[in-house]
């Protein structure tokens, strides 16, 4: 998981994982709400299912799932970083849910949960964190704690389909993609969308796949403001330190009036990949 890039990427929970950290995995929760709940929705969760959130963060989607469970059903979750699981735990205390719930710090690559015990599995921005051999062994976990005709699905970033305007269109992804040449984050947030193929060697059957373009324009609403601005002055510094060429030094300063993000015509867009299959049920 941990990669020597991960300190430049900035953000960082206890896990040393670059953007895991509560107040940015919040922000952009915030900022893409609309987006995560239709990606969300596209499971089919039905009343009274027990779920899994594998990798929770923060808890952003816990009551979210608790919605579709219903009274009658379970949410259970988990995450690497002890404070996020806490939060986590706490988001579900406040909002009152009317379903069963527990919370526990873990790590979805050795899930401490018996086999067949989940209808089904929801992991968000989680797999980026993961090499191929990881995301490999994490499906296999995924698969192994759902039982026979459950669902397991899959929601990360597509770093391929992120822009910004005014400026050059390019010069993100371009960057993502010389980051990239080594293993390591860049390269697993441009991966997205083979997750189908990964799905399919871990032998999920009945595997479909959706990417969606979120995208924000002038005048970005304050959620979406606040995480872009902070996550593209992230990128640039790294681009500048690296000695990638391009115009970064307006994004350098979040706060800057004169930032692309605040002017008239200023735009960003990002990709959102939800995979899905099914537990095949023995013959």
């Amino acid at each position: 998981m941990l990669t020597k890039d991960h300190a430049a990427w900035g953000h960082a929970a206890s896990t040393g994982l670059g953007f895991t950290h509560e107040e940015i995995i919040d922000a952009h929760f915030a900022a893409c709400a609309p987006q995560y709940q239709a990606a969300l929705d596209q499971v089919g969760v039905r009343s009274g299912w027990h779920v899994l959130d594998a990798g929770c963060g923060s808890g952003a989607f816990l009551p979210w799932l608790s919605d579709l469970v219903g009274p009658d059903g379970r949410v259970s979750a988990i995450d690497l970083a002890e404070e996020n699981a806490a939060l986590a735990a706490e988001r579900m205390r406040a909002s009152r849910s009317f379903c069963a719930f527990d919370v526990r710090q873990g790590d979805v690559l050795d899930l401490p949960y018996a086999d067949d015990s989940f209808d089904a599995v929801w992991c968000a921005n989680t797999t980026q964190y993961l090499d191929d051999d990881e995301l490999a062994r994490a499906l296999r976990e995924f698969r192994r704690v759902v039982r026979p005709g459950g669902v397991v699905a899959v929601k990360d970033l597509d770093a391929s389909l992120i822009t910004v305007r005014p400026g050059d269109p390019f010069l993100f992804t371009d960057f993502f993609r010389y980051a990239a040449r080594t293993p390591g984050y860049a390269r697993q947030l441009l991966r997205t969308r083979r997750l189908h193929a990964a799905f399919d060697a871990a032998g999920l059957a009945s595997v479909r796949q959706q990417t969606m373009l979120i995208e924000h324009h002038a005048p970005l609403e304050p959620a979406a403001l606040e995480f872009y601005t902070r996550a593209c002055a992230s990128i640039a510094r790294q681009a500048v330190d690296a000695g990638f060429p391009g115009d970064w030094e307006p994004f350098l300063d979040p706060d800057a009036p004169s930032h692309p993000l605040r002017r008239p015509h200023g735009y960003i867009s990002e990709g959102n990949t939800v995979a899905v299959g099914v537990v095949p049920v023995s013959a």
